[in-house]
């Protein structure tokens, strides 16, 4: 009997066009999936099966010659909108009241044949890089003892888990790279602009941006291009690159472990064996990047919680958001983020690529931290995670993609960083790795 379970969105939904196999048994058997595996792994804040199955059928009923995501089941990360479900953000202090529309990045999934199946757990707010509050707990499907990651960290774990092909998420100072990182999958955090945002309350000053979640780089491509409204074709002959490996941390006083800076010299290597220019380049990250992360982190979490009691947010929320207060007004006018832009620019006018490691280290245990101090939660994400805040501050694109494997076995992981509307290198780049150091797509959870 032929399984679709582990198969990619391009893989199925070329299966579905082709009348292989219905929507209907694709969405049930990874339903089935879910039903038996999410017990130990916590990806989902609520399953809609049978909301889902109905969607399949209806689906079937349509012309899917011409729907690139024809009958693929899809998550979707609980900060955005789907219509009739509730939209919880992790908090037992947002309404319990279904939405009455979708999401555009929702729309145009569901548009290209996509099935939602379900929503995924995220962290209060969205604030950290553990996925775990009211909502349940999402593990790494690789290590069920560590963290997933976060905010889109049972996204991630949906699909690292096999129980969705694809998921969309979202990365407003890492939050889609870091579970990838953690989950062995590939992502892309989309240029500013590029991809509608409308995440919470102003998309964290506009640092937020909606992406796919994937298995492959063909199914991250043809996500991305779905949500971009625009079809990236991969090129079809190498094109050479100038790429700068920088294994540093951008915040002072952060080191990055052996795995990850291993995993960074050795992708460069292969790089440049395919034929690009390769140099070992540090940008220029000013002293103050980690104190200006920082007051963007807080204050992003202060507006979205502007209009929630307080008394129902966790600890380590209510005093992510008190610190943030004190940063909103001269976080508004953008005068920080415009410097570091200015300072890093002349650095990508000389390199199209940036390689770094993408974590620091692995994630922190899968556990309660919500229920942890706040300074706790600062120190365990700080340090696991410095290599993304920069891309967010400076809204320009940036990639997680599969590379080697920890001293666990769980993956490791590399950032592949690139100017403004440089979406598609970075995916072509990405498409190499991929095919000069393969990864296994699914975690062996059964």
């Amino acid at each position: 009997m032929t399984t679709w379970v582990g198969r990619t969105a391009a893989e199925i939904a070329t299966a579905v066009r082709e009348k292989r196999v219905t929507p209907r048994e694709v969405v049930a058997e990874h339903l089935a999936r879910i039903e038996r595996l999410d017990s130990r792994v916590g990806a989902f804040r609520t399953l809609r099966a049978q909301a889902a199955l109905a969607e399949a059928d209806e689906l079937a009923t349509k012309d899917l010659g011409e729907l690139p995501l024809a009958g693929v089941p899809v998550a979707v990360k609980d900060n955005l909108p789907v219509r009739g479900e509730s939209n919880r953000n992790g908090s037992a202090a947002t309404p319990d009241t279904p939405a009455d529309h979708d999401h555009v990045t929702v729309a145009r999934l569901r548009a290209a044949g996509a099935v939602v199946v379900g929503l995924t757990n995220v962290p209060e707010l969205c604030v950290f890089g553990t996925t775990d509050g009211v909502h349940g707990i999402a593990r790494n499907p690789w290590d069920l003892s560590r963290t997933a990651g976060g905010s889109s960290g049972g996204s991630a774990a949906a699909v690292s888990a096999g129980m969705v092909p694809i998921a969309l998420g979202n990365d407003g100072m890492g939050s889609l790279r870091i579970p990838a990182a953690n989950c062995g999958l590939v992502t892309l955090k989309p240029g500013y602009g590029v991809v509608p945002a409308g995440i919470g309350h102003g998309d964290w000053f506009g640092m937020s941006e909606n992406g796919p979640l994937a298995t492959s780089v063909e199914d991250a491509r043809l996500m991305f291009s779905i949500l971009a409204d625009t079809e990236v074709i991969p090129p079809s002959e190498t094109v050479t690159r100038k790429v700068a490996l920088s294994e540093r941390s951008p915040l002072v006083g952060v080191s990055v472990s052996r795995p990850y800076t291993t995993a960074a010299r050795e992708a460069a290597e292969l790089l440049a064996g395919a034929g690009h220019h390769v140099r070992p380049s540090d940008p220029p990250y000013p002293l103050w990047l980690s104190t200006t992360s920082l007051a963007h982190w807080t204050a992003g979490t202060a507006v979205d919680a502007e209009e929630l009691d307080p008394r129902r947010l966790t600890r380590r929320t209510r005093v992510h958001a008190a610190v943030g207060r004190r940063f909103l007004v001269g976080i508004r006018k953008g005068e920080r983020r415009e410097q570091l832009r200015a300072r890093l620019e002349p650095f990508f006018e000389e390199h199209d690529v940036l390689l770094t490691p993408a974590l620091a280290r692995r994630g922190p245990a899968a556990a309660a931290w919500h229920e942890r101090g706040w300074l706790r939660n600062l120190v365990a994400n700080t340090n696991y995670s410095p290599m993304t805040p920069p891309w967010n501050l400076t809204g320009w694109p940036a990639m997680s993609v599969p590379f080697g494997t920890l001293p666990s076995g769980a993956p490791c992981a590399v950032q592949l960083v690139g100017r403004p509307g440089s979406e598609s290198v970075l995916l072509e780049v990405a498409g190499q790795l991929e095919e000069l150091h393969p990864w296994r797509r699914t975690a062996p959870l059964d």
